[in-house]
């Protein structure tokens, strides 16, 4: 894969490959302004601070970020996280809730948590995107009830445009064809509808550096730092999760490290600039990605840079474009995010029902909390609890009655499989300490100590034995259990 650099330098050379990139960042940014301006109100602030925070996050992210051509933008996620410090306390507590939001994202970054990824499983990324999928669906509904009839048949339009342009050229991107199309039949036939101008009032200045103006002291820190923390949390998940899906879509890695710590860079500048922060937005990154082919920065960053041309120099134009072609825009692209394949009957019957289970724990969850920070984090829960019932139960103990050359009889457990909290609990159960004679041995060469909750078990099970004047010997430990069992045992509490 070249380097990011070199593949930018690629692009300024090549006409068509840079034509992709501009007319991509024009279609995210057209579809960011509806976005900006409904966040702004769910965060409780004035419009245009959405739109300046959408611009500098695009902007910023476009130089500091680890994932080529992802949008990040003000969000829903973020909104719902910092709209009570708004509420509370006022505009100027919000700022530095984002400042410090941005803080903590950059030392989570530089400390390494972009690694944890990995402990995200497939069945939760699934369900994460499906989740996302039905989520920009209902985003869009209620730009569908109580409009005039005219709006439905331009969705229909829009949608046509969308799916069958594609089929007779790819010069220009579909989404943009679509919104160009319907906006000029809106203003010829002089159509009474919905438009971006209905959404709030567009800025007609540029953004200017902001300092919050709070007391710098204990208390308030103790105000903003839980939303700061929450915030960051929350950014970095759905920023990660929206890296991840783009590498699987390109084909391409990107550095999960230098995306954690650029979304903390980039938030500190929306901070200072008055933004209400943000994360990468995955509908507006599908839209780039997926449905215009943008592949580098330059995307991203125009997406920025378009975004503030089009409200400050052109809001008045930008003003008159009918919400249907932006609500078509957005269907297609719940549409294409949904995965199809994964609730496929057949799809469904060959996959384990944890499996299952764990995909519909994250959407449904999502959808209800409308987070998709708080629907991963459930999915990952539910996929730990399964797997660890799942490993529990196959742990299997084996008793034999041998007797040696001088005519002892001793009873010998031989124990199969990872022992850990599930399954050594279990284990305490698994011996006949009655009917067993005075010399048992409990052998562990095809198992393998895991935590201390095992170390107790064997310890409750020979404390037991001991009890009824019977002694235990454990055998077969590996040297990592062995080192575990050795360093632990006799100092827990048993049973």
């Amino acid at each position: 894969m070249p380097t990011t650099d070199a593949s930018v330098r690629t692009t300024l050379r090549s006409p068509r490959l840079l034509r992709t990139e501009v007319l991509a960042g024009l279609v995210v940014a057209l579809a960011l302004i509806p976005e900006a301006i409904s966040f702004s109100i769910i965060a409780g602030v004035d419009p245009r601070i959405g739109l300046f925070a959408s611009f500098t996050m695009a902007v910023s992210i476009a130089f500091l970020g680890g994932r080529p051509a992802m949008i990040s933008a003000a969000t829903g996620a973020i909104a719902l996280v910092i709209a009570p410090v708004v509420r509370d306390h006022g505009y100027d507590y919000l700022v530095a809730t984002v400042l410090l939001g941005g803080v903590i994202q950059v030392a989570l970054g530089l400390a390494g948590v972009a690694r944890l990824m990995r402990f995200i499983p497939r069945q939760v990324m699934v369900g994460f995107v499906n989740a996302l999928a039905i989520l920009i669906f209902l985003a869009q509904v209620p730009h569908m009830v109580d409009v005039p009839w005219a709006v439905y048949p331009m969705i229909a339009v829009g949608i046509a445009v969308i799916v069958g342009l594609p089929r007779i050229t790819k010069v220009v991107p579909a989404p943009l064809v679509a919104i160009v199309a319907l906006t000029a039949f809106t203003l010829t036939a002089a159509l009474d509808v919905p438009t971006v101008g209905d959404q709030g009032e567009l800025p007609d200045s540029l953004p200017t550096l902001f300092f919050p103006d709070v007391p710098w002291t204990l208390e308030t820190l103790k105000i903003i730092a839980p939303y700061a923390v929450a915030m960051a949390l929350v950014g970095l998940l759905e920023s990660l999760l929206t890296a991840k899906l783009v590498d699987d879509i390109t084909d391409t890695h990107s550095d999960k490290t230098r995306e954690a710590w650029g979304q903390g860079g980039a938030n500190i500048v929306t901070g200072f600039f008055g933004g209400m922060g943000g994360c990468a937005m995955i509908g507006q990154t599908m839209i780039n990605v997926k449905a215009s082919g943008a592949r580098t920065r330059i995307s991203t960053f125009l997406a920025g840079f378009f975004l503030l041309v089009l409200v400050v120099g052109f809001g008045d134009v930008v003003a008159l474009i009918p919400m249907a072609a932006l609500v078509a825009v957005m269907v297609m692209v719940s549409v294409g995010t949904f995965d199809w394949h994964s609730v496929r009957p057949a799809t469904l019957r060959r996959m384990p029902r944890s499996e299952t289970t764990v995909m519909v724990a994250t959407v449904v969850v999502t959808v209800v909390s409308h987070n998709l920070a708080i629907g991963v984090v459930v999915g990952v829960l539910v996929a730990m609890t399964l797997f660890a019932r799942r490993v529990a139960h196959l742990t299997e103990t084996h008793r034999e009655l041998v007797t040696d050359h001088d005519g002892r009889t001793s009873a010998v457990y031989r124990v199969t499989g990872e022992l850990f909290f599930a399954s050594s609990n279990d284990l305490y159960t698994q011996f006949d300490y009655a009917d067993d004679p005075e010399h048992v041995v409990i052998d562990l060469s095809d198992s393998h100590v895991w935590d201390a909750s095992t170390v107790a078990s064997l310890d409750a099970i020979t404390t037991k034995y001991a009890r009824k004047g019977k002694a235990v010997a454990i055998v077969g430990l590996n040297a990592s259990s062995a080192e575990r069992h050795g360093r632990l045992s006799g100092s827990l509490p048993s049973h």
